[in-house]
């Protein structure tokens, strides 16, 4: 059942690819398409071809990768600064490029951590850095009567089988995550969010610095010196 989902829509991948000016829509089409035929037969199914399905999902989401090369390019990046979009980039040539230096730097960084969400979800993987994200506002919780209904709320969102948001983890670590948020502490999330920082970090930091996001906005500081 699974496979008669996705079979029109590995189909469309083997046709030849459409004009840039409509590769994102195209893409995200066919993403959001694939999503719905899987979510429409999970209902009732067993739990392995519930797992294959999902399978199929998060690699349909890398074969569509092909189609947002567009987006992997600024021509002016206050476009994805954080909270002030219409102001000035204010960012040094030198920390740009410090950026490199660990995936630690990056995350460490405000303007790092909008250009690696911008290259994300060209990728369609920006989940990863959401995750990790409210992982780290979920430890400033002070509140313990906060404490279980954000540890619920991040579980049900990204954690869970079919979760909205699902991050790319192993059946074990689920678990384990599962049962401490039945009991949450500020570390609960502690396990799952080193599997998706290592992820990250092994994965898709490479390539952010390969990418023509980086590269591009390392010459666009380098213009506004000279």
């Amino acid at each position: 059942m699974y496979q008669e989902a996705v079979d029109p829509v590995i189909q469309g991948l083997d046709e030849p690819c459409p004009s840039s000016t409509c590769q994102n829509h195209v893409a995200t089409t066919m993403l959001t398409a694939t999503r719905q035929s899987l979510s429409d037969h999970t209902i009732g199914k067993d739990p392995q071809a519930v797992r294959t399905g999902q399978r199929q999902n998060r690699g349909m989401r890398t074969r569509l990768g092909c189609l947002s090369h567009k987006s992997d390019s600024y021509n002016d990046f206050t476009a994805i600064l954080p909270d002030k979009p219409n102001r000035a980039l204010k960012l040094s040539t030198e920390e740009a490029t410090r950026w490199a230096d660990s995936f630690d730097r990056l995350l460490s960084h405000k303007y790092g951590v909008a250009a690696f969400r911008a290259f994300l979800k060209t990728e369609f993987s920006e989940e990863n850095l959401e995750f990790w994200l409210a992982c780290e506002e979920f430890k400033k919780t002070r509140s313990t009567t906060k404490l279980a209904s954000k540890a619920h709320r991040i579980f049900e969102e990204f954690i869970d089988v079919q979760a909205p948001r699902e991050v790319n983890i192993d059946f074990q670590t689920r678990e384990v995550t599962r049962n401490n948020v039945q009991e949450p502490s500020l570390s609960c999330f502690d396990q799952a969010q080193g599997k998706v920082h290592s992820l990250m970090e092994k994965d898709s930091y490479p390539r952010f610095l390969r990418s023509k996001i980086y590269t591009d906005l390392l010459t666009q500081t380098q213009r506004r010196l000279s």
